[in-house]
């Protein structure tokens, strides 16, 4: 249950009134005779006046300002706390269903409870198939334990200074065999327990336990699970367990009756006494004919699931351990002659667009590991930085749409959650300090080519940007005092950019607006198909002040600069029209104008 708790209302400096002048600040100045020290009086008077004025003007402006911003306030609040009502909603919907002993809403809370547990060391997976026998009051699961080489072949490693060599002792065979069965009779201990200690209603009579590992059967030589331990224990049993003192094979054998794989090493299976599909009721796990929501999937799950889709493309694929990945959530290989070899795999489960840097990382790490390719795959999307700085490098991108057409298109399933559609991302609360300002204009950009385009700004002195906060594009849509911000475009335009010339810092002296094709949307694309454009000079009525041509976009182009506003001498900003364009994209362009691309 979330906590119905959100931020105060904290409208910063709206929440101080505009002082108001003091008139008896405001003394006559000088005159030697009557009519000068009238003069005098009349001059103060007036501009006390003026002062109070444009004082009381201020604070109108703030009064509606602050109104402004606690209508905008109450807005978040109410969202914030509809989000969470219905979330506790959710939570005592599924309570209420395992105090029914309704078998999905018990199997949504267990397996919830085993996902959500920190028990578990990295690198240990966490499948699950379930089922809940409401009638025996018993939770049926299949659950994957850790392979065998989960337990180090090496047991030390010595440093031998007079040949500057390592030297590695190898693990016995036969401690390393009973390491392994250790850890197995562990994993299903931990199971049970935290199972048990998750029941708070009361739903669990007994629970039917299968640890299975992945592999290959050694009579048939054909994949699925293999089963190296079952056991069905009760409540009354596992209770009357101190498990600090136990030794874990002996207590799984023994004290619980289960069963345990004589070689687990070898693969050698045991025969699990009742399975999920037994049960009659709906199966829930990974794989199973409902879609799984790629947002909502276990992280090591979802890893496991793009190494089924590499594996699923003729490729050999295994995911790493967490603890020391080295930033590689996946090692594949790609076995086909002169454009195969080594593939390093990072998987992001992001709702929001995955930024430039985790771009930049996944070269590094590319590099660093001797990877033919570097492959970046999330549920959501890559900006324009992320593709031209992937330009011309061995690195592949793979947005969410892209994953899930691909997982259908090789027999997996995954959906990115309702409807296949992006889930909205989670509501902020509103800034006072980056509303829209109080005289800006809007540029809406046109054109009657098919391309589509991101249009960015740069804020400069001459022909430098004055910091990379003042590079407004897709994943920076505005500066920080907000004096230039990207808007949602309005027909006939197809973007928008909104700029206050008076607010733009004090050393800006020229407003640069770019283009670039988007290689996202169109990537074998140039600026051919940019003609007919126009700039519409726009105020905040949305009525239309004057509009400004634009050079058409060239073959092989990829970039152009749209044109600058250059702060004359006389105050006024003048429009020159640019024309420069790019073949080297976005990234190109931006170098011009002193930002580094790594």
């Amino acid at each position: 249950m979330r906590a119905v708790d959100v931020q105060p209302f904290a409208p910063g400096q709206l929440a101080q009134p505009v002082p108001m002048p003091d008139a008896s600040q405001y003394q006559a100045q000088g005159g030697w005779t009557a009519s000068r020290r009238g003069h005098a009086q009349a001059e103060a008077g007036a501009r006390f006046d003026r002062d109070l004025q444009a004082a009381q003007a201020a604070e109108s402006h703030r009064r509606q300002q602050l109104a402004s911003y606690q209508r905008e306030y109450q807005q978040w609040v109410d969202s914030q706390l509809a989000e969470v009502r219905e979330h506790n909603a959710g939570v005592v919907a599924i309570s209420e269903g395992v105090r029914r002993r309704d078998p999905d809403s018990a199997v949504e809370y267990f397996t919830a409870a085993l996902y959500s547990s920190t028990a578990w060391p990295d690198g240990f997976p966490r499948q699950i198939a379930a089922a809940y026998d409401s009638a025996a009051r018993q939770l049926v699961l299949d659950w994957e334990l850790p392979a065998y080489d989960i337990v180090p072949a090496i047991k030390s490693v010595r440093y031998m200074y007079g040949t500057d060599q390592d030297k590695e002792t190898p693990r016995p065979e036969s401690q390393r065999r009973a390491l392994y069965k250790e850890v197995l009779a562990q994993c299903m201990l931990l199971v049970l327990h935290e199972l048990f200690a998750a029941d708070e209603q009361g739903a669990l009579e007994s629970v039917a336990l299968n640890g299975f590992v992945d592999g290959h059967d050694p009579t048939t030589g054909r994949p699925g699970h293999i089963f190296l331990a079952t056991v069905m224990a009760s409540r009354s049993s596992f209770r009357d367990l101190h498990l600090a003192q136990v030794d874990a094979g002996s207590c799984l054998a023994g004290a619980l009756r289960g069963q345990l794989s004589t070689r687990p090493d070898q693969l050698t299976p045991v025969r699990p006494s009742r399975r999920p599909q037994d049960v009659g009721n709906r199966v829930v796990a990974h794989g199973s004919d409902e879609e799984p929501d790629l947002y909502d999937m276990d992280p090591v799950e979802f890893e496991n699931l793009v190494a089924d889709l590499f594996r699923a493309m003729g490729m050999q694929a295994v995911t790493t351990q967490r603890s020391s990945d080295g930033g590689v959530d996946v090692d594949a290989l790609d076995p086909t002659p002169i454009r195969g070899g080594k593939i390093v795999v990072q998987v992001k489960r992001y709702r929001n667009t995955v930024p430039p840097t985790a771009v930049r990382d996944l070269y590094g790490t590319a590099q660093g590991a001797g990877a033919n390719k570097g492959v970046l795959v999330t549920t959501s999307g890559f900006g324009p930085g992320s593709h031209t700085f992937a330009n011309g490098k061995p690195l592949e991108l793979i947005s969410g749409t892209e994953l899930v057409d691909l997982l259908h298109r090789h027999g997996l399933r995954g959906r990115l959650g309702e409807g296949g559609r992006q889930a909205s991302p989670q509501p902020t609360p509103p800034d006072p300090n980056t509303r829209l300002p109080d005289d800006y204009n809007v540029l809406g950009m046109s054109w009657t080519g098919s391309v589509a385009l991101d249009v960015c700004a740069l804020v400069c002195h001459g022909n430098r940007v004055l910091s990379d906060d003042h590079f407004v594009f897709f994943n920076n849509p505005q500066t920080p005092d907000g004096s230039v911000r990207a808007l949602p475009a309005e027909a006939p335009d197809k973007a928008a950019i909104c700029v206050a010339f008076d607010e733009l810092p004090v050393e800006a002296d020229r407003f640069v607006l770019v283009a670039a094709i988007d290689p996202e949307a169109n990537p074998d694309a140039d600026l051919s198909g940019f003609t007919d454009a126009c700039i519409r000079l726009l105020d905040p009525a949305m009525s239309e002040l004057g509009r400004l041509e634009i050079s058409d976009g060239r073959p092989l182009e990829t970039a152009l600069v749209l044109g600058s506003f250059r702060l004359r001498s006389s105050g006024d900003w003048e429009f020159v029209l640019g024309g420069r364009g790019y073949r080297g994209g976005l990234e190109e362009l931006v170098q011009d104008y002193g930002i580094e691309v790594e």
